[in-house]
């Protein structure tokens, strides 16, 4: 999803730091499958390789009242980007060990979506904040079966930048070198689908075209900005906020694009398997998943001083307030999939040729997370007619 979209992406892929063994005992990494070469539909990573973290301890500190729920242990991936915050501050907070009580949380980490799908897939998590494309290939690879949305998280937080001396209009695209994390992904196909709009004509798969689409990993697009190799770069937060100040201009915010200036980056999916024998834990995220937004939302300024201390260990370095302040402020944190946008990605992509005509009926079941909400007071949130069946 969304949707360096490196999400990085400003900040470089780095293994995790080793947490405080005073706190949390470190568990032994889930071997996970590699990245294919080309994967279409995948997800803009920004963070490390995947590692897996343990966190036994954590429930008292969390202050987790020890309720006994049907597993164990909730093994949940995520992104170390800004546009999966949510996930960063609930587990910062302790808020998802709260819910979840005596159920131990473990965590891997990743860098991209496919990889996230082939951990789902595997067993080696059962729950996962993602973008929206890699749901969509994960979904319908599958035939429907091995994976649900259940929920949403952020919306936004990805602009096209460009070097201001070369680029002055977004009518003047043509002839430049524009990125985007990898083919198929979220931006790429946001891209790749405006362009068409315009009346570019760009092969899909090539790139190549009245503007040339370079698929450039998310971790090293600052540097390809620097040395002039591309001319801009359709990207996630914080990358655009990091080529802004190595000197870039934002030409188009993607949510000036959408109807009401909203569309999915980020989604919660959960392996089908999981859901059906685990459904209190899985209602159990979700609760924190939607008290983590509320606080979000109550404490704005603590929450992105809790993802950008997430980003640090997991990176090594925090980011500079120019960066993280302008791209915390782009994104918006929501319960809602805004299921209606997942649709219209998936027609994009159709477009541009990178995708066959998906079904994608029985993606969502929301019925967990409309719980969680009529519980909080809160109206229900709609599949827009695909929801379970």
């Amino acid at each position: 999803m969304a949707p360096n979209p490196t999400p990085s992406r400003s900040v470089p892929s780095h293994r995790l730091s080793r947490p405080d063994a005073g706190r949390i005992r470190r568990r032994a990494a889930a071997a996970v499958a590699g990245l294919t070469a080309v994967a279409l539909l995948s997800a803009c990573g920004y963070g490390s390789k995947a590692a897996d973290k343990g966190s036994a301890d954590s429930a008292a500190a969390a202050g987790g009242s020890g309720a006994k729920l049907s597993a164990d242990t909730v093994k949940i991936g995520y992104f170390a980007n800004l546009t999966h915050g949510t996930a960063l501050v609930g587990l910062q907070e302790g808020i998802f060990q709260k819910e979840l009580g005596a159920t131990q949380v473990k965590t891997q980490v990743f860098n991209a979506g496919p990889a996230e799908i082939e951990a789902l897939n595997a067993g080696s998590i059962d729950i996962g904040w993602i973008g929206p494309s890699p749901a969509i290939n994960g979904y319908t690879k599958s035939d429907g079966r091995s994976l649900k949305i259940i929920g949403g998280s952020a919306s936004g937080g990805v602009k096209l930048v460009v070097n201001p001396d070369k680029v002055s209009s977004l009518d003047d695209l043509k002839g430049k070198k524009i990125a985007t994390p990898q083919l198929g992904n979220t931006q790429d196909v946001a891209l790749l689908n405006y362009l068409a709009g315009k009346g570019y004509k760009v092969d899909a798969a090539s790139g190549a075209g009245d503007v040339s689409v370079v698929r450039t990993d998310n971790k090293v697009t600052p540097d390809a900005y620097r040395q002039g190799s591309i001319d801009g770069a359709w990207v996630p937060e914080p990358t655009a906020s990091k080529l802004v100040t190595l000197g870039a201009k934002v030409l188009l915010n993607e949510k000036d694009v959408w109807p009401d200036k909203k569309f999915v980056i980020t989604n919660i999916i959960v392996s089908q398997k999981f859901l059906k024998e685990h459904p209190d834990v899985v209602e159990a995220v979700l609760r924190g998943s939607v008290k983590t937004n509320a606080f979000i939302k109550a404490d704005p300024g603590k929450a992105k001083a809790d993802a950008n201390e997430a980003i640090r260990k997991e990176a090594g370095n925090a980011l500079e307030p120019t960066v993280l302040d302008p791209a915390w402020q782009d994104i918006d944190f929501l319960d809602d999939p805004l299921a209606n946008t997942l649709q219209a990605e998936a027609d994009h992509a159709v477009t541009a040729g990178l995708l066959k005509k998906p079904n994608l009926n029985g993606i969502y079941d929301l019925t967990l997370l409309n719980k969680v909400l009529a519980a909080q007071g809160q109206a229900p949130v709609a599949d827009a007619g695909l929801g379970a069946k």
